[in-house]
């Protein structure tokens, strides 16, 4: 479908299921050709996670809002909101959007569920639900220039001859586990101390940059009693934090 349509539907009120609009195309009366733009670039309620994959890929999961504005056809002009979860291989740059939006229309809303596919910034998909005009359903494509799941929606058309998209496949997949980081711990006495490394208990650790301020010569006594952790990185012991026996903790 390159256009987007309205579907009078007589006497038959839609919603958004699948089920009420399918029944609102086998009941139409008329079809009517609209379109719409949007720009939709302020990101509220940003949740994200991430993991890399065995095969070193890595998946973005996204969970936003996007609001901004849209014009065109009466029903599609106004103030929208898109309530979007995304998907991103951002190795491979593929990726699916699903979500809602509503366009705040002159004397009502419209509102559609979307299901889209990402390649490489550019969305392109489908949008069904209802205008707010009572009795009409909307089905129409979806494109959009540019999408970020943190940047939004930039030159989205919903209908106007829409350019056609990618078609991608969902399947299962393991995250690799995150590597295990080797510890270690002393307490005791610190025997030695400079601007680089620390000893306490017999066990030494390189003092990182971020502690470096903290873990000297001037701000610990040789002598004093302290507990540290380090970790093993790239063969190195790496201070990752100190407590000394009067209370003063430094962590990183």
């Amino acid at each position: 479908m390159r256009r987007l349509v309205l579907i009078t539907a007589g006497l038959l009120v839609l919603t958004i299921s699948g089920l009420t609009l399918a029944r609102g195309l086998d009941n139409a009366r008329s079809v009517k050709s609209v379109a719409g733009t949007f720009s939709a670039t302020t990101v509220t309620g940003s949740q994200t996670r991430s993991c890399t994959t065995v095969d070193g890929k890595t998946i973005v999961w996204t969970k936003a809002t996007y609001t901004g504005i849209a014009g065109g056809d009466p029903d599609l002009s106004g103030p929208i909101r898109l309530d979007v979860r995304s998907t991103i291989d951002t190795t491979d740059g593929l990726g699916v959007l699903s979500g809602r939006l509503r366009i705040g229309a002159s004397g009502g809303d419209t509102v559609a569920h979307l299901d889209a596919v990402y390649d490489h910034g550019a969305v392109a998909g489908l949008a069904s639900g209802h205008t707010r005009t009572p009795h009409v359903a909307l089905l129409g494509n979806l494109s959009v220039a540019s999408f970020t799941a943190t940047g939004g929606f930039v030159n989205a058309k919903i209908g106007g001859g829409t350019s056609g998209g990618s078609a991608v496949e969902l399947g299962p997949g393991k995250c690799a586990p995150k590597p295990s980081r080797e510890t270690s711990r002393a307490h005791g006495t610190v025997s030695a101390l400079s601007i680089t490394s620390i000893t306490v208990g017999g066990l030494t650790c390189m003092i990182p940059a971020n502690l470096a301020a903290k873990v000297n010569p001037n701000t610990i006594k040789i002598g004093a009693r302290a507990e540290i952790e380090c970790a093993l990185a790239n063969g190195v012991n790496t201070l990752l934090r100190i407590k000394l026996s009067h209370g003063d903790e430094n962590d990183d």
